[in-house]
């Protein structure tokens, strides 16, 4: 794929951003000729803006838009992603009546057939359990001395199981792909539901309990075989869960890199017969690879010879067929959905099929369907605008980079040379991956086919391997609800899926667009320069480019910001994390600043109208938390605050805005009001 679509010229960008200019952006307007201002219905007046910025902006959204049985959050990302996805309904059930859905082997074919087989309930509730069960009769009549074929089989498309691998770039030569050996996934997600004994917890791992003994059931254990399987799996993954890095030393990417030879592996972690295992890989020769977790995997070489045959063979099912639930009846996924979605996110009411069988054809033939979303979504002159606005937020970037008080001259000359490097991708990719491989036959199973697809995918990267890393591949599809940084490319990526209202609106006037997608725009840049983003140079490879001192203030900043989120109490007697969420806490802020500064800088000359009696700032900052507006089940406050990186969502309006003065400014915050943070308190980093 080749996609360089804003950053065609280096050295012209850097002259650019050097000279301090910035694109003019033209004014869009709608029908009656003005440009659109903020949604006046999102707004909850009742709240003074000094007291809570958050229930100020998007209190009117949310009282519009209470939480129905289907979601454990909905804010307005979710609104957007529910729109694409009706989008792509239109699109992929408009198929059938297109003839080559007719002829086997074109996209059409495969993303029709597909989704079709995912709406056919009839035909899964039949099948039940019996497509899964050539994979359950492997397992079980494995020997030990087929233990290592056996885990690759695993690896080759069902599940990582004990340990993972796989191929992407070397972090301290990112132009060439290796082989990476990481952890292995919990059935529960994050460690500390295994490690942690609070109430919570307790009802998680009994929820699990009735889960794992309800899948047994489905393929014909008896009640003593299920209790076996669950006593079996919850000790194996208690031991992993100790063995495994705690979510803030996994942002560390210093400790996620330990280059070490085929012989130093075999050396220290001997147990595990590496030369067989890739060779039922279909890789040989393997001469080196990134160990991301050496305690891990030096706790998992001891602990998987103290596991008898029955002991594995248990995990391995449980992992098959938990992976397997989504694509077999409904009483598998019936039992999926109430162990992830109501007991751990307090969603109360499945989703309905038709969202359930869109999820495969738009994750596994993506591009595909992404082709046809862009095709009629996506309008050519949202990428003109987005090319022009992200030109105009490097420019911002780096006036806040010579800016910087903390920073040295020296260090900021590299973080310019940096910043002039970003690639750009916006809206879709050039060229468009090619499925013509994957295979979609109607007469074999749901799950059949998904699985074929998925060897397919685990092949695909391990052909990577020893080759240079194409730089012009996304690692987002185009209908994605989202936006990415990636260190090793240096790369920001923004697809047309995130281009669509609130975020981006062509009628919107520009303090709205800024303060929306150039927030993000401005996020994804900071990432770039955030705690782990920092620590990759301008060509993607893991470096110190950072003086002593420098790296010294970053860290004393750091720890202001981490020190203001841990003092959040998000659920009675739970707190944020600011260690786990510092990167994107920082980038929110660092995306706000910069962002402002670009409009402010595209808006030299020209008036600042009111609209609405709201003034251009206070837009911009109505703007970005309306992004972030939302309701939430207390069950997915606790979910989300252990394993995702990024705050909730009224914490990323409140606590980021307390420390920006701009924003005390443009609503006439004052000492006394609760969002008033006293100066001495509040940090900047970018």
């Amino acid at each position: 794929m080749m996609i360089d679509n804003n950053l065609n010229n280096n050295d012209m960008n850097l002259k650019l951003i050097l000279a301090g200019a910035v694109m003019t952006l033209p004014m869009m307007i709608n029908a009656s000729g003005q440009a659109k201002g903020i949604e006046l219905a999102n707004l909850d007046k009742t709240t003074s803006p000094r007291e809570d910025f958050y229930q100020y902006a998007c209190g009117g959204w949310m009282a519009a838009h209470p939480l129905t049985p289907e979601y454990s959050r909905y804010g307005t990302f979710d609104m957007l992603r529910e729109n694409a996805r009706k989008q792509l309904k239109d699109l992929i059930t408009n198929l059938a009546e297109n003839p080559d859905s007719k002829v086997n082997g074109t996209i059409a074919q495969k993303v029709s057939d597909l989704y079709a087989l995912g709406m056919d309930s009839i035909r899964l509730n039949k099948e039940g359990a019996a497509p899964l069960m050539p994979q359950i009769n492997r397992i079980n009549s494995a020997n030990k001395e087929d233990l290592t074929e056996l885990i690759a089989w695993m690896h080759n498309g069902i599940s990582s199981v004990f340990f993972s691998t796989g191929v992407g770039a070397d972090a301290k030569n990112s132009s060439m792909n290796i082989m990476h050996i990481g952890e292995a996934g919990l059935g529960l997600g994050d460690r500390d539901y295994y490690l942690e004994d609070n109430e919570t917890n307790r009802k998680i791992l009994a929820a699990y309990e009735v889960y794992i003994k309800r899948l047994m059931e489905l393929i014909g254990y008896d009640k003593a075989a299920q209790q076996r399987v669950f006593d079996n799996v919850l000790s194996i993954e208690k031991e992993m869960a100790r063995f495994k890095k705690s979510r803030e030393e996994r942002r560390n990417p210093q400790l996620r890199y330990n280059m070490l030879t085929m012989k130093e592996i075999e050396t220290q972690f001997p147990n595990i017969a590496w030369k067989e295992y890739f060779k039922a890989l279909g890789i040989e020769n393997l001469q080196s690879a990134n160990v991301s977790s050496l305690n891990y995997l030096k706790e998992m070489n001891a602990f998987m010879p103290t596991l008898s045959l029955q002991q594995i063979k248990d995990y391995m099912v449980v992992s098959a067929v938990s992976n397997a639930s989504g694509l077999l009846s409904d009483d598998f996924s019936d039992a999926d959905f109430e162990m992830y979605d109501k007991v751990m996110s307090g969603i109360e009411e499945k989703e309905p099929r038709w969202k359930r069988a869109m999820n495969l054809p738009n994750s596994m033939l993506g591009e595909a369907v992404g082709e046809l979303y862009v095709n009629k979504y996506f309008p050519e002159e949202s990428k003109v605008y987005m090319k022009k606005l992200i030109d105009n937020l490097q420019v911002a970037l780096g006036k806040h980079i010579d800016n910087l008080t903390w920073m040295s001259p020296a260090t900021k000359a590299k973080a310019r040379e940096k910043l002039a490097t970003f690639t750009v991708k916006i809206g879709y990719p050039d060229k468009w991956k090619d499925y013509s491989e994957i295979t979609i036959d109607p007469t074999k199973s749901y799950l059949e086919n998904v699985y074929q697809a998925s060897v397919w995918y685990s092949q695909d990267n391990y052909k990577k391997l020893g080759k240079e890393v194409d730089k012009d591949e996304w690692h987002m599809t185009p209908q994605t609800v989202n936006a990415y940084y990636n260190p090793t490319t240096n790369e920001i990526c923004f697809p047309a899926g995130i281009l669509q209202p609130p975020y981006f609106d062509l009628n919107a006037d520009d303090a709205q667009n800024y303060g929306a997608i150039g927030v993000v725009i401005g996020h994804e840049m900071t990432h770039g320069f955030d705690d782990s983003g920092r620590q990759f140079d301008k060509d993607g490879n893991l470096s110190d480019w950072w003086t002593e001192e420098d790296t010294k203030a970053f860290t004393e900043l750091s720890k202001v910001l981490i020190s203001q989120f841990d003092a959040i109490e998000v659920a009675p007697g739970v707190n944020a994390n600011g260690t786990f969420t510092l990167g994107e806490n920082i980038a929110d802020q660092g995306g706000l600043r910069v962002a402002l500064t670009a409009y402010l800088d595209s808006m030299q000359g020209k008036e600042m109208k009111e609209i609405d009696g709201l003034s251009a700032i206070q837009r911009f900052y109505l703007a970005y938390a309306n992004l972030w507006a939302g309701n939430i089940r207390e069950e997915e406050i606790l979910n989300r605050t252990k394993t995702d990186p990024h705050s909730l969502g009224k914490l990323r309006v409140n606590a980021t805005l307390k420390n920006i003065v701009e924003f005390y400014n443009a609503f006439g915050i004052k000492e006394g009001d609760k969002m008033w943070m006293p100066e001495a308190e509040r940090v900047i980093i970018w």
